[in-house]
């Protein structure tokens, strides 16, 4: 998530220099967006592997667990 803090800032500062400098002001927003698509990459990344850790956990605790636990269900009529 560092990382990601770190990719925004980056495009923060270039449209604060787009702000400031109208003469290059298209190449700052360029790059900003660049910055912005590399933040976004990083995140989805990251919560792929949050996801694929998570499932891989679940594999797991349902293999652990019995399936056939001797519990039966009452219904009240």
């Amino acid at each position: 998530m560092h990382k990601v803090r770190r990719l925004r800032a980056m495009g923060s500062m270039c449209r604060q220099q787009a702000a400031y400098d109208p003469a290059q002001r298209g190449r700052f927003i360029a790059e900003a967006e660049y910055w912005e698509k590399l933040a976004d990459f990083e995140l989805a990344a990251h919560y792929e592997e949050c996801n694929a850790h998570r499932s891989a956990e679940a594999n797991i605790a349902a293999s652990v667990i019995p399936k056939d636990t001797g519990w039966k269900t009452i219904v009240a009529a």
